[in-house]
């Protein structure tokens, strides 16, 4: 019987729903990152977010090593055993490409600022009586919007801004994946000012590497237009922090929506996402890297979950093998 271990809070929120789809009995082992340790040397497959050096050296019969999301920046790669191979999960992209369009009708109609103004009694629209009426919104239909990662997420973005009549820019570095998309411009990361200064919306939905971290700086932001909106649903780091921050401050351009940050908790209490006071800018949209924490991601990653534990079991390779 293979031993399963959910190792890490977001891990273990998963284990209830793999249970529910597991077509194989195993042991299962729920506990933190910290606590884990004594118990991997009789672990089969570990489901966690982090593998230190620490935690492979002690994983001597690990066949798997179970990332529950697609990022794998917290597993140290090098150490994993031979034993083992690496494996990530998806189906986050319908949520994150629901955030996106709500996000940039927020950022566009200014809701949170309408609602706080109507909670005073404040109506700020055609509706008001002794004054002008505002300037009209403008729709999503006709727009642009730019996407800088055209993999899962943003093809999953693609397919709903296209619902609403916009135009889709997009830009992937294996650029013959996509040649048969619906898109104005598509190419490689060459075309970037190009996509910026055409887009009303611009969209990060790549993965942070080496080459993508700091991508987005001051140049590239005075690129896009005034009037446009910065959307990071990828990783903090992808764009420049000071660069962003001076850009939202002084209006260079529109506004921002950030679901993704600087700086993350560490230990229960309240946490700044930034060093920087985004906080305090009317322009942002802020929310605590949630954009994909929907019902439909936690099912399809336990079923996917579920369904490479029972290949290891089997002997077979499991889906999303990355090493």
């Amino acid at each position: 019987m293979l031993r399963v271990a959910f190792a890490g809070t977001f891990p273990a929120s998963l284990e209830q729903p793999v249970r529910r789809h597991l077509a194989i009995p195993c042991e299962i082992v729920v506990a933190s990152e910290a606590d884990i340790l004594p118990r991997l040397p009789e672990i089969d497959v570990l489901v966690t977010m982090g593998l230190t050096a620490e935690m492979a050296r002690a994983a001597t019969r690990l066949k798997l090593v179970q990332v529950p999301g697609a990022g794998v920046d917290r597993i140290d790669r090098s150490a994993l055993p031979e034993s083992a191979v690496l494996a990530n999960a998806y189906g986050h992209e319908g949520g994150i490409a629901e955030y996106v369009i709500g996000a940039m009708l927020a950022l566009t109609r200014e809701f949170l600022r309408l609602d706080a103004a109507l909670r005073r009694g404040d109506w700020q629209s055609q509706w008001a009586v002794g004054s002008a009426p505002p300037p009209v919104w403008p729709e999503l239909a006709g727009r642009t919007i730019g996407i800088l990662g055209y993999g899962r997420i943003g093809q999953a973005i693609a397919r709903r801004a296209r619902a609403f009549d916009m135009q889709v820019c997009a830009i992937r570095r294996d650029v013959g994946r996509s040649l048969e998309d619906d898109l104005a411009l598509l190419g490689g990361p060459d075309i970037l000012e190009k996509v910026l200064e055409r887009s009303d919306y611009v969209v990060v939905s790549m993965p942070a590497s080496p080459q993508t971290v700091g991508w987005i700086g001051e140049p590239q932001l005075r690129r896009m237009k005034p009037s446009a909106y910065l959307i990071n649903v990828a990783r903090g780091e992808i764009v420049d922090e000071d660069a962003l921050y001076h850009a939202l401050a002084r209006r260079s351009i529109a506004g921002a929506a950030l679901d993704v940050w600087y700086r993350y908790p560490r230990e229960p209490g309240a946490v700044a996402p930034a060093t920087r006071p985004f906080h305090e800018l009317p322009n942002v949209l802020m929310t605590p890297h949630a954009s994909g924490w929907t019902d439909g991601m936690l099912d399809a990653r336990a079923k996917l979950i579920a369904e490479n534990i029972a290949r290891i079991a089997r002997g077979e390779p499991p889906l999303n093998r990355l090493a």
